[in-house]
């Protein structure tokens, strides 16, 4: 057991402004099972980098431990190779027998060791990654992201076998993963950084109640401030006319006056004094005013259109089997469900088995897609006139700048970019090229497109790949909110279960 002991590190990336971390410090624990969190853009993965000594930076970070980074960087010609071949190129000294028995605490065969790397199926291909990761003995390791394009299925694996491991940072935006694998977390809030002991769970608790606290506060502190400038201002008027009553006074002429004119001089030093002491006190409120609500997480609501149909049923599936027309197996055999205006149905299944080709598919018999090459029996059928909002999973083809992308779409550039400040997006991302943005970044661009999108069927394909936890809650609170009519594919639990009102099995 040792510390990681980080003081007054300051960074920014060369070229930029704005400091990514700017004179923090605090110390962890190599023993630690660390969450690290925040929203897209904060610096979770650059801290990771920092640790692996990949940048230059101000400050120290003191550590007597070897790190480790996942996901290891695999290159197209190892990708033909089995990884029991180049495991060794990946972490040196890795030792064949160590990964085997990581493998089955996996509960996967040492079998893929001997299989082409590209082959792999993503669960496959992040199973031995971890696996040859903790083969070591003493690393400390950094888990960037470990179950993006993982199905549910994959994921409760990695969730059983990180539970059961320590010495590590994760950095996920999954509740449930996070909650079940960690026992302190490193949050890098909006403006501070704290370290606490527990999982998501409880830390989100303590800043919710955190939060309702310095509400209370700063709105004490407001009405404190309005009510001494009130004071203040009133005492003021007062102290300038009994000044001004002193002035005319000949204490030759009217002799008679000198002692009120001493006790209105006497009154007005007490009122200026008082007014001083307000001030003060006015000074100090804000002062504590301002200390309160920095880390605050409470977004501006965002909002959704949902549009009404003229059919109760929108989406009717019976009996329907899928296969590519190039394949002699199918995807998916006797598939029978509808969706009703009102619905918010979750398609679930592992990799592979069709999700994303049936979306495609109904968004085809809407008129929403282009055609694929597939072969199909049964029925598939859309309500005429249904208005599909559709977000990818794959954001490939984001191209250009924001306002080409907003006259591709026909939306309101003005509104288009209110939604993503409103999803955390930097104003200073306004100007790059999308094809610049990072993953999360780019997912809250399809995001907010399809919010804007008046639509009857919200259909969404994976939405929430590399997207923070705290947008994901607030997109959540949208749904709950709104209601709108949805099919969607997403492997986060937490949502599924918050937001679905049907699950369909294929």
């Amino acid at each position: 057991m040792s510390q990681i002991v980080v003081n007054h590190l300051t960074f920014a990336y060369e070229g930029s402004f704005d400091n990514i971390f700017e004179d923090v410090s605090f110390i962890i624990d190599t023993d630690w099972k660390l969450g690290l969190i925040g929203r897209n853009g904060k610096g979770k993965t650059t801290f990771l980098n920092l640790l692996l000594g990949k940048y230059p930076y101000e400050g120290s970070i003191r550590a007597s431990a070897v790190f480790d980074y996942f996901p290891y960087p695999v290159t197209e010609e190892q990708k033909e190779r089995p990884a029991a071949e180049f495991a060794e190129e990946l972490k040196g000294g890795c030792e064949l027998w160590r990964v085997i028995c990581e493998l089955e605490l996996l509960r996967e065969s040492a079998e893929i060791l001997y299989r082409p790397f590209g082959t792999l199926s993503p669960g496959e291909r992040t199973k031995v990654l971890l696996a040859v990761l903790f083969s070591g003995e003493n690393d400390f390791l950094l888990i960037d992201e470990p179950t993006n394009h993982l199905d549910q299925e994959a994921r409760e694996t990695v969730k059983r076998y990180l539970a059961g491991k320590k010495g590590f940072i994760l950095v996920s935006h999954d509740r449930d993963l996070l909650d079940a694998c960690v026992d302190h977390v490193l949050v890098l809030n909006r403006q501070t950084i704290e370290v606490q002991s527990g999982n998501f769970s409880s830390w989100w608790e303590n800043k919710s109640r955190r939060d309702a606290f310095e509400k209370a506060e700063n709105e004490k502190h407001r009405k404190e401030i309005g009510r001494l400038r009130e004071a203040s201002a009133r005492t003021g008027q007062w102290a300038e006319k009994s000044e001004r009553s002193k002035i005319g006074f000949d204490p030759v002429k009217d002799p008679g006056h000198g002692g009120r004119r001493a006790y209105i001089g006497e009154k007005t030093r007490k009122l200026q004094s008082r007014v001083t002491q307000m001030k003060k006190r006015i000074d100090r409120e804000i002062e504590e005013k301002e200390g309160l609500l920095v880390d605050l997480e409470e977004p501006a609501d965002l909002k959704l259109m949902p549009l009404v149909h003229h059919k109760r049923v929108l989406v009717n599936v019976r009996d329907y089997s899928l296969r590519y027309a190039d394949s002699g197996k199918a995807l998916f055999t006797g598939l029978t469900f509808q969706i009703e205006q009102g619905d918010r149905a979750a398609l679930h299944g592992e990799n592979g088995c069709g999700k994303s080709t049936l979306i495609k598919r109904i968004l085809e018999k809407a008129g929403a897609g282009e055609p694929l090459p597939v072969r199909e029996t049964g029925v598939c059928e859309t309500a005429s006139g249904l208005v599909i909002s559709y977000v990818n999973q794959d954001t490939s083809q984001l191209r250009g700048d924001i306002p080409a992308f907003c006259e591709r779409r026909n939306l309101d550039r003005s509104l288009f970019c209110a939604i993503l400040r409103q999803l955390d997006f930097d104003r200073v991302q306004f100007a790059k090229r999308m094809e610049d943005y990072s993953e999360g970044q780019k997912k809250k661009v399809l995001l907010a497109a399809s919010l804007l999108t008046p639509a009857h069927l919200y259909v969404w394909d994976e939405p929430f790949n590399y997207i923070d936890v705290f947008s994901r809650m607030q997109i959540e609170k949208l749904i709950l909110e709104y209601r709108p009519t949805m099919l969607f594919v997403e492997h986060d639990a937490r949502f599924r279960e918050n937001v679905a009102t049907k699950i369909v099995n294929l």
